[in-house]
Formats: structure tokens, sequence, C-alpha cells
């Protein structure tokens, strides 16, 4: 295993060791990242636990985005699959979405299935235009066009401007997809697009497709419910998970000098904050990911180095990934569950200590 400390390359045990040290002298430590198969964000959130650490992720704003507007108004979705069959009407919200992969296959391919089968896909685009064949720019803000839309479909306003002329073309499709980017669109925007395909599927078929998320947010999501009840953003500084979006934002809580300790969790290849460096960190990331934080360890990225379940963005599912090109990296949970016993042995030797 290929680890180094302040700078300096050493050994598995002795990078473990120096990490477990950090954190234990840690008061208000941070798992942040999360970018990891869902075996290794079970093991975090075990260690979180263990330390009393705060949890976050490395697609926050996107992913509180999409739940803030679920909690309020529910949510019309469809998975990618579906879109590339059956969608006749595309509306791609936003400059991201262009840049997914989803795209090329949604412009290279007609509709299969359903009543669109083997029609011409139609393109359309509000605040960019890659190919679009009616694109709005939109330079109020991209929720503000929404909004306008939806104002559009609902018929509190009327004409042939631009919005106008896609809320028609929207209406008449046979299935429509609103395809965009959460953290561009930004937590208001979600609920008014949701809004806007309630809306137009009172009359026709029209479904939101969110593309774009960073790391593996749509992994975490769904093992943080089931194994806090709750969303990603929790901390367990009273040894119960406590849910609160702001409160543990690890973004905020470096800024704000409340976070002293940073274990970020990049098994699977994502960018990370410029935050990290200004705290006492540790990183576990891939191999060949450069990272500067005191003390960091490469780990296997699932999917190349070892098999392991990720969230597949063709499948809008939760899947097992083999290995690729095994390695003799170890994996990210292996690498947390000797952290968590080497802990538990210091927090057991000072408890000794303090009875002394």
């Amino acid at each position: 295993m290929a680890a180094w400390v302040k700078g300096g390359a050493t050994d598995a045990g002795t990078a473990v060791e120096a990490a477990a040290s950090l954190l234990a002298k840690a008061r208000a430590p941070v798992i942040a990242g999360l970018s990891a198969d869902v075996a290794a964000i079970r093991a975090a959130y075990d260690l979180a636990g263990r330390i009393g650490a705060s949890v976050d992720t490395a697609g926050a704003a996107g992913t509180y985005a999409e739940l803030g507007a679920l909690s309020r108004v529910g949510a019309l979705t469809t998975t990618p699959a579906e879109a590339v069959g059956r969608a006749d009407t595309v509306l791609v919200v936003g400059a991201a979405p262009w840049q997914a992969p989803l795209m090329k296959r949604l412009i290279d391919a007609k509709p299969t299935r359903g009543r669109a089968a083997g029609s011409d896909r139609a393109l359309l685009a509000v605040g960019a235009n890659a190919g679009a064949a009616l694109a709005w720019p939109a330079d109020g803000g991209l929720p503000e066009a929404v909004a306008e839309l939806r104002a559009y479909a609902r018929g509190h306003l009327a004409g042939d401007a631009l919005p106008g002329q896609i809320a028609s073309r929207l209406a008449a499709a046979q299935y429509g997809v609103l395809l965009y980017d959460p953290a561009e669109l930004g937590e208001f925007g979600v609920e008014m697009l949701q809004g806007l395909a309630m809306e137009l599927s009172e009359t026709t078929r029209c479904f939101t497709l969110a593309v774009g998320a960073a790391g593996q947010d749509r992994a975490v999501v769904p093992v943080s419910a089931w194994t806090t009840g709750q969303a990603p953003r929790s901390g367990f500084g009273r040894r119960v998970p406590e849910h609160d979006p702001w409160r543990f934002d690890a973004a905020r809580q470096v800024a704000a000098g409340e976070a002293d300790a940073v274990l970020w969790l990049g098994a699977v290849p994502v960018a990370r904050p410029d935050w990290l460096s200004t705290v006492p960190s540790v990183a576990l990331v891939a191999e060949g990911e450069a990272q500067a934080a005191e003390v960091v360890i490469s780990v296997g990225q699932p999917g190349r180095d070892h098999g392991g379940v990720l969230w597949n963005e063709q499948r809008a599912a939760l899947t097992f990934w083999p290995a690729t090109a095994p390695s003799d990296l170890p994996s990210a949970a292996s690498v947390l569950a000797a952290l968590k016993e080497r802990l538990a042995t210091v927090q057991a030797a000072s408890r000794s200590d303090s009875a002394c």
C-alpha cells in the first residue's frame, strides 16, 4: 500500500497509526467526500459514530437542492434508459447537462418504445444551446426562467415568445423529459422544474431527470437513510445521528474554525475542495490521485482495482461493478476498519491513563 505522512513515503502501518493519532486528537472531526463504494460509505459512517465526527459529501450542493425540493413538492422522475427509449422531446436546462454522457445517447438515437417510437427526438434548451432545435438564452437566471416556463404552461402568460414556444412544444410531447443538473439549477429551480413536470403531466407525460452529480452522492443518500434514518449531512458528536444541512456543511465548518480534522474519502476520483488543505487532514484516495494532506493512503478504486457496489448512472440504481484491473491495493472499507480498530485501542489507552 502506497502511503505518505507529511510528504514522506511510508508503510501502511505507520500511515494508519499517524491517521489514527491525528483523528484521536480532534474534538470536532469531519468525514467528507464519501466518494466510494457502498462498503466504504458504510464503514465511514461506522467510523463517524466511533469518533463523534460529522459527515458531508462531495456533491452536497446538488444533493440538497434535490432533497429540499423533494421534501416540499415531491418529484416526478424517470431513468436514463426510459429517457433514451421513450422521450420524443427533451428540454435541457442549463449548460451542465450538455456535458453528461447521457446527451450523446439522446442525440444519436431515436425513441424505440411507446407511442413516440421511431419519431425524431426534439431537443429544446434553456440557458445554453449545444445543438437544440429551439433555445432560449434565459439571461435572467435559470430558476427564474423555469418559473416563467411554468407560467406559460399554466396559461398565466401567453404569446409567441421563446418561453411560450418551448412550453407549447412540451405540452404537445408524447413523452417529455426535463434534463438538469441540481447543483447548477439550485433548490428553488429544482422545485419550479418539478412543478412544471407535474403540471404538464396533467395532460401529457413529462418527467424530470437529474444528471451531473459529483462523486457517489446518489449512493450515499440511501446508505445514509438505512444507516441513520436521515440525509447525509449528519453529526455524531452526541453519539446519536443528528441531521442539519447547515450545521454539518463541511466547508462552512472549516471556514468557521469549527472543524479541527478532516478525513477525505475519495476512492472514486472526485474534485477535492480548496478548504481541505487548510485543516489537518487524512486522505484515502485512488492510486494516482494527487492529494495535499498530512496523511495520504492510496486505496483501490472500486470497479477497477476491486469489485464494489456503486451508483449506476445509466440504470439509476446501485449495482455491483467487478474489477476491470485487479490489484493488491486495499479497499477503502478495509483501511477505514483498520483506522476504527486502531482508534478503539488509542481511546481505551487514554481512558486507562485517565483512571490512573
